[in-house]
């Protein structure tokens, strides 16, 4: 078995390009050697900032040999119907064989190909890939046809030690190489993946992303320890850093203290943003005027002149944010108001100003639902979209929202208006925290139904993968505002309310065909996978939910939870397994008597000691479960319902539903449907599994 390695060597690819080429190319070459027959035992990429290199362990020096029969056409069909035939296998007349069934003579062709030497197969392969590359952005350059993401220097591609002979675009492959750009400029021969990786190594390029994240997040931890700071850890900005280095070297810089005096969040995306840099913390939790930035070489001076560099890039780019800070506080947010007209949230919804308007308007409405200050919502969700003016947000728009606290509480502004604004866009994920304060919650609430209820409004839904306004987010933001703070609402009002709101802003008849049953499916549909994630059966949900209009969503997790609970006993399971049982018997009946056994059962005709034993149970079972979950008590509702277990074993175990006198036929079948109607009083146990 022998080895594949391929190296195509450029300019710089940029860093938020390379996981996904480095995967493009391992998926490529792999599949298009096994389309050719080829097997292999591993394939590994790997991605520098001007390299994209693939391994390929394990191939064989061939493909296999072909040989098979295909059957084609009737002897006597039309010319045209063979020579098609011919043409698609291969072969001539020659080739094929005469075989006779029930329908007649029939030509088979035996078809011999013999195998292809597996250099063959990748010299056609790899130059095809090349040019097909699925680059995002690519270019030309030169008097050349090739596009690739930058200019294309050199391939290397070796097959079992040996070149495999082929030019793209008068690029020829070789066994040469470069290292470093600086460190290690001149050209080396390789000979296997080993020798490539250790020789690249000895020229300073470090071929493993990994490795040059962990040498990156070492030295930076290390660095900072050394000077008494801790070193801000940042994941996304490792990850980039490492895509632009093909060798990392640490360096430690600073920064005026005066720019301190600007929001530490905004320093952080500053340096982060323009120079990929890193901040550091001091031990107290404050953030320092040093930062770690990462060279792509180890300097004579030791990086001296490449810090004093980046000390002047980075005091310029606090200069612009800190003139943004003290600009942005001369203007209070309220003034800024009338501005988000200038900006639309969407076409059919209206202006950010408008949008402002419906949610001020609904966290009144939910801060008297739930009891909270309700002019303090309305001026925090007032208020929660004016940073978007800002000159700091139209810098830096990942700071929306935070920037609007800090400017609300620079001007004075009550501490939890401030935190409302800071927080009213969260939960942005499953990881992210959750708002636990009235103001914050009420106002992160709003923001999200007005978006749902606006896009159910105008029809435009989440569709199979694609969800582009993000609304299955925002279903699930509400999902764990309300479950997390035990908030209790009434979603279908609450979406009545929202819809008003829209109605009042647009034209009278915009929205009429909303459906708040809809949007409460949606969100059936994502408490399901909230509550799967959290090791809760979906199946339970949809029991609880087809009871109808069940819209608390505090309350329908409580049910399940409690529902959940009972079925883990031995009475909850044989009292499932009778419920179906006589769902079942009923079904079947029904459907052959074209007719619902409703209605009480006569008591005259309870003739056995069983059945009137189960009438009594139901009874008082479904009276006493509907008062328990009247009363939000659902473990209790179902310690009543668990009552039935007894006397519906021994109903079926006595009685004869199905009796030859059609009059106790239907009463027991009346009865039967008792036992039906006392447990939708908990929960519908035909959508129970099991």
């Amino acid at each position: 078995m022998a080895e594949l390695l391929l190296e195509l060597f450029s300019e710089e690819i940029p860093a938020r390009m390379q996981v996904r080429a480095a995967e493009d190319l391992k998926k490529l070459i792999t599949d298009g050697l096994v389309d050719t027959g080829l097997t292999y035992e591993g394939a590994e990429a790997h991605v520098t900032p001007r390299r994209l290199a693939l391994c390929v362990s394990g191939l064989g020096t061939a493909t296999p040999d072909i040989r098979e029969e295909r059957k084609g056409p009737r002897t006597d069909a039309p010319e045209q119907a063979i020579q098609g035939f011919l043409k698609s296998a291969g072969v001539t007349l020659d080739d094929c064989d005469v075989q006779e069934d029930k329908k007649g003579s029939f030509y088979v062709a035996r078809i011999e190909k013999p195998g292809r030497a597996t250099t063959h197969v990748i010299a056609d392969l790899v130059p095809d890939v090349i040019r097909k590359f699925p680059w995002p952005k690519s270019m030309r350059w030169g008097a050349g046809q090739l596009r690739w993401v930058r200019p294309l220097q050199s391939i290397l591609c070796l097959f079992d030690g040996e070149i495999v002979a082929f030019d793209v675009d008068g690029i020829e492959a070789g066994n040469v190489t470069l290292g470093h750009r600086f460190m290690g400029p001149e050209a080396f021969t390789v000979s296997d993946f080993e020798d490539y990786e250790t020789k690249l190594k000895s020229h300073h390029v470090m071929l493993r992303t990994d490795e040059r994240m962990d040498t990156i997040r070492a030295s930076a931890r290390d660095l900072a320890f050394a000077k008494g700071l801790e070193l801000i850890e940042d994941e996304a900005l490792l990850g980039e850093t490492a895509g632009l280095v093909e060798w990392p070297v640490v360096l430690m810089g600073e920064f005026d203290k005066a720019f301190l005096d600007v929001p530490p969040e905004v320093i952080i995306t500053s340096i982060k943003s323009h120079q990929k840099c890193f901040s550091v913390a001091t031990k107290d939790g404050g953030l320092s005027n040093n930062y770690l930035l990462v060279s792509n070489l180890i300097a004579k001076d030791g990086g001296q002149k490449i810090v004093e560099g980046n000390n002047k890039v980075i005091a310029a780019r606090l200069s612009d944010a800190k003139f943004f800070w003290e600009l942005d506080k001369k203007t209070k947010l309220e003034d800024r108001l009338d501005d988000l007209e200038k900006i639309t949230f969407h076409a059919k919804l209206g202006t950010q100003r408008e949008r402002v308007a419906r949610i001020e308007a609904l966290a009144g409405e939910i801060a008297e639902i739930i009891g909270a200050d309700v002019e303090q919502a309305k001026l925090a969700a007032k208020l929660a979209k004016t940073d978007l003016v800002t000159e700091m947000v139209g810098e830096f728009p990942e700071l929306q929202g935070l920037m609007g606290s800090y400017y609300a509480r620079a001007e004075g502004l009550d501490g939890a208006v401030a935190d409302a604004i800071r927080d009213h866009y969260k939960p942005q994920g499953p990881s992210d925290t959750v708002p636990v304060e009235p103001a914050s919650i009420i106002v992160a609430l709003s923001e999200k139904l007005d978006t749902l209820v606006g896009f159910w409004l105008i029809d435009e839904k989440p569709t199979g993968s694609k969800d582009p306004y993000a609304l299955r987010r925002a279903a699930l933001g509400i999902i764990r505002l309300v479950l997390e703070n035990e908030v209790r609402l009434e979603l279908l009002d609450i979406f009545g309310r929202g819809a008003q709101l829209f109605r009042n802003q647009q034209f009278d008849d915009f929205g009429l065909g909303f459906k708040a049953i809809d949007l409460l499916a949606f969100f059936a549909d994502r408490l399901k996978v909230y509550l799967r994630d959290r090791g809760a059966r979906h199946d339970l949900i949809d029991a609880v939910f087809s009871l109808g209009n069940q819209d608390d969503l505090l309350m329908i997790v409580k049910r399940v939870e409690a529902l959940s609970e009972f079925l883990a006993t031995d009475d909850g399971q044989n009292l499932l397994a009778g419920v179906k049982r006589a769902s079942n018997i009923l079904r079947i009946e029904e459907k052959k008597d074209g007719r619902e056994f409703a209605g009480q059962p006569d008591v005259k005709l309870l003739v056995k000691g069983e059945e009137k034993d189960l009438h009594r149970a139901v009874s008082a079972a479904e009276a006493n479960a509907k008062k328990a979950v009247a009363e939000e008590d659902f473990t209790a509702a179902m310690r009543h319902i668990a009552k039935l277990r007894a006397p519906v074993d021994a109903f079926f175990d006595k009685v004869t539903v199905n009796d030859n006198d059609p009059s106790y036929r239907e009463n027991r079948l009346k009865l039967l449907n008792r036992i039906r109607e006392a447990t939708l009083a908990v929960a519908d146990f035909s959508k129970i599994e099991g």
